[in-house]
């Protein structure tokens, strides 16, 4: 096949290329400039020409070419202007899943048009066919496991998408590293997109958004126990960045008209509901409504819960939990499995 191959400078995506150049496909690989110049002068370094000079000396090594494709625009007007929005609202955002669905395999798929007839990625996930339908499925590496960064993707997007790597573990791609001697076989993973995940993200949002002092009360009495510098720097279920001492304190609550954080020392008791929430916005790759025996990620790792779902309406469900869960916060995802199939994801709203 004529695949599109997205590197990122990583080692995940260095031997996504090569196994697929082992496979005899027609690949050309590609380097996402995202990055946006006035961020960086104002927030400090973001190791991009570092990335792009092992992405040109893996690509060299293999003899593949290499096109460098600019989305900056693409990425302000999806990506963080949505983390921006997100955060005044006082929401908790996830950029990365959005990257994905709008600019990985949006963007990039409209910018390449369908002369490449697969987009590959260094993700840790899987694609299954079944009858002509493509479906997510999880990587057998539980705590690498990117489908919850991939649930937003349509089944279309699927229907293009590659994970070459997606059926073996971090041990296993950094032991193919060292054996195709790629020049990324030594290097440390990096955790985020380029300038929201390597440079600090409050520096981002007070460039963004600024400060505004408020109030940090004790949930139970009220009390005022300091201030804080805006509520769009704390989430639900913190227990950083407060400053406060004799704790530690949860952020338990925020009051976004009057700008009140409110914390306590105990996460879970009667009158803080954490193991219930509605979600709306939902992507549905297969319909979990039809299944029972759920379960669900509320953020990246291996960490899961059993779950029910009931559908409200069109676009809005109830989800009840079997246990509590420390952060469940309107703006995150929730992301649904069966078995290991990801069904999709929807926003939490409630």
């Amino acid at each position: 096949m004529k695949i599109a191959v997205l590197v990122s400078g990583g080692v995940d995506s260095s031997v996504a290329l090569k196994l697929l150049q082992d496979q005899g496909h027609d690949i050309t690989a590609f380097y996402l400039k995202i990055w946006l110049e006035d961020e960086l002068s104002f927030l400090g370094t973001c190791p991009w020409q570092e990335d792009l000079n092992y992405v040109q000396a893996t690509c060299e090594k293999l003899g593949v070419k290499l096109e460098v494709v600019s989305l900056q625009k693409e990425y302000w007007d999806t990506i963080v202007s949505y983390v921006i929005k997100e955060v005044k609202a006082g929401r908790t955002p996830n950029p990365d899943i959005l990257c994905n669905q709008h600019i990985k395999f949006g963007a990039f798929f409209s910018k390449i048009g369908p002369e490449f007839e697969k987009v590959a990625t260094g993700h840790y996930a899987q694609v299954a066919e079944k009858d002509g339908l493509f479906y997510l499925k999880s990587s057998p590496d539980a705590i690498k496991d990117q489908t919850y960064f991939l649930s937003k993707l349509t089944k279309n997007q699927i229907s293009r998408a590659l994970f070459p790597i997606g059926e073996f573990n971090k041990p296993a791609v950094r032991e193919l590293a060292q054996k195709f001697d790629l020049p990324t076989k030594s290097r440390k993973d990096s955790q985020g997109i380029c300038f929201l995940g390597k440079l600090k993200y409050n520096d981002f949002i007070k460039h963004h958004v600024g400060e505004l002092p408020g109030k940090l009360v004790e949930f139970e009495t009220g009390k005022v126990l300091g201030q804080h510098k805006g509520y769009w720097f704390h989430t639900i279920g913190q227990r950083q960045g407060s400053g406060l001492s004799g704790g530690p304190w949860y952020v338990v609550k925020k009051d976004i008209a009057s700008n009140t954080v409110f914390v306590s020392k105990q996460y879970y008791t009667e009158n803080k509901v954490r193991d219930k929430f509605f979600i709306q916005d939902c992507n549905w790759i297969i319909d979990p409504i039809q299944f029972k025996d759920l379960k669900v990620k509320l953020r990246h790792g291996a960490s899961m819960h059993n779950c029910t779902i009931q559908k409200i309406s069109e676009d809005k469900f109830f989800v009840q939990l079997s246990e509590n869960d420390q952060g469940i916060a309107p703006g995150q995802f929730a992301a649904f499995y069966k078995d290991d199939y990801c069904l999709g994801s929807g926003v939490i709203v409630d």
